[in-house]
């Protein structure tokens, strides 16, 4: 296989990867499954499957775990994966698949949006680059204020076919939500997303204490693990509840934890490795596209013109605000870059006066 190709087939894999997860997640969830029962499952699959490679490769790279930084991991696995993906699953049980993928477009506008507010990045209003950010978050707002406010005409996608088809009355009218319990679905998808781009943006200054990466990933694993037990336990004691079977629960569940969590870690990374972490973003709306198709045949989900053109407006919004970052970054490469032809060019100089002979006065 061509080695130029290779990056551009890993994210249409990661993207379809990322599409299953809407469609599995939705599919367990509409079957009667407790989201934060499936929450404590994913994660501890999770853990179950990365512990034995963080042994295997990053064993040699472990270090001591002091107290702060154990207080600080324990803090991003509850806020930036127990709780994000808790308000993740109620939201999905409110809305759709569809409309899960659409809002994974505006993390990166959140996130930048929170990077700012922390000032951790910077906005500059009077360059372009800065204008298109600005915009970008503006095309985020606009698009979800569309997804909750604005359903419109419903469109017909080749047929409606449940895959994964439950007979009860509440699936019968799963397709058309409620407009308040629709608003309701996409308050909590921001809310769940504002949680996770809080852990991209915080987990940078916490690996500086906590280098490996694998290590690093396997341990908030682990603590979500127990975090969202704690949680199940609490909210679910109906033993049925816990039982999974050979259904699409079981299979819900392990493609989350392992798929999802395993598969995409070491593609994203080899991705971001090859092609920098711009071009794995623009990547995102392959999973809207692939999700939505998807969900209308095999989920029997209703499309509607409302959830089309806010999808279309965070894509947008997603794409300025990328645009003004790798403008951004050429900027300040060329100015970097004058700036350090200039201080050779005085070296140079310097070093040439040191050379020229001293004059002679007579």
């Amino acid at each position: 296989m061509n080695a130029k190709k290779q990056p551009y087939l890993a994210v249409i894999l990661i993207q379809a990867i990322y599409a299953g997860m809407f469609l599995l997640s939705k599919a367990a969830l509409d079957g009667g499954m407790n989201n934060f029962v499936f929450v404590f499952y994913r994660q501890a699959a999770a853990t179950i499957f990365l512990i034995p490679l963080a042994v295997v490769f990053e064993r040699k790279k472990a270090l001591p775990l002091s107290l702060v930084t154990f207080c600080k991991i324990f803090l991003l696995s509850l806020i930036g994966i127990v709780l994000s993906l808790d308000i993740y699953g109620i939201a999905l049980v409110y809305t759709s698949a569809t409309l899960a993928a659409a809002i994974t477009n505006c993390l990166p506008v959140i996130t930048f949006f929170l990077a700012v507010l922390l000032r951790m990045e910077g906005l500059k209003l009077r360059s372009t680059a800065g204008v298109a950010k600005l915009a970008g978050i503006l095309f985020c707002i606009g698009g979800a204020a569309t997804l909750a406010f604005y359903k419109g005409p419903h469109l017909k996608l080749l047929g409606h076919h449940q895959l994964f088809g439950h007979s009860t009355l509440h699936d019968q009218h799963a397709h058309l939500p409620s407009s308040k319990t629709w608003i309701k679905g996409c308050f909590l998808f921001l809310v769940s997303s504002t949680f996770w781009g809080l852990w991209l943006v915080c987990q940078a200054p916490v690996m500086k204490s906590y280098p490996p990466k694998l290590l690093f990933t396997t341990l908030q694993c682990f603590l979500s693990s127990i975090q969202s037990f704690a949680i199940a336990i609490a909210f679910e004691r109906d033993p049925y509840q816990w039982k999974l079977g050979w259904n699409v629960r079981l299979l819900a569940v392990a493609y989350c934890g392992i798929v999802v969590t395993g598969v995409t870690y070491y593609l994203q990374a080899w991705v971001i490795e090859k092609k920098g972490p711009v071009f794995l973003a623009m990547s995102t709306p392959l999973a809207l596209i692939m999700t939505m198709f998807s969900s209308a045949i095999l989920l029997g989900e209703i499309i509607s013109l409302g959830s089309l053109l806010g999808g279309l407006l965070l894509v947008g919004g997603l794409y300025s605000v990328l645009w003004g970052k790798s403008r951004e970054q050429k900027v300040n490469d060329g100015s970097s870059l004058t700036a350090e032809g200039d201080r050779e060019c005085s070296e140079l100089k310097e070093a040439e006066a040191s050379k020229s002979p001293l004059p002679s006065f007579v």
